[in-house]
């Protein structure tokens, strides 16, 4: 017959089951580049290198026997962090997974260490009184 190539190509059936392999991951929402792509790498990844920067400069002061200011600095640089992935369209690597989950992640661990640095022992800046009732209720 003309115009016959032949039996009919098989189709792939379609499964709803997540593949057994995969082949790509899709990238989390806002991981593009900050910077346009004829920038240096580092200008395309500014975000991030500045949250890496504040974590270093806190370090820094750490190590330079201030403790507690250093332990700040750090607990503000994932804060700034937190605030970045919020108002940027695009964070490069700082974008690790949704943004809710990132600004979550980023702003409760900072949160959380700027608060912990505050009640560092001796002199804290801040006093929680019932943690004081709920730490002797769990050691004893």
């Amino acid at each position: 017959m003309v115009g016959d190539t032949g039996p009919e190509e098989e189709q792939p059936v379609r499964s709803r089951r997540f593949p057994r392999l995969t082949r790509d991951t899709s990238r989390p929402e806002g991981g593009g580049r900050a910077a346009p792509g004829g920038a240096p790498a580092p200008a395309r990844q500014w975000p991030l290198l500045t949250v890496i920067a504040g974590t270093a400069v806190g370090l820094l002061i750490v190590a330079a026997d201030a403790s507690r200011w250093g332990i700040i600095v750090v607990g503000l640089a994932l804060i700034a962090g937190a605030v970045l992935r919020r108002v940027l369209p695009s964070v490069g690597m700082l974008a690790v997974r949704s943004k809710f989950t990132d600004m979550l992640t980023y702003g409760g661990l900072g949160t959380a260490i700027v608060l912990l640095a505050m009640m560092a022992q001796p002199d804290p800046w801040l006093d929680i009184p019932w943690l004081e009732d709920v730490v002797h209720f769990t050691v004893r």
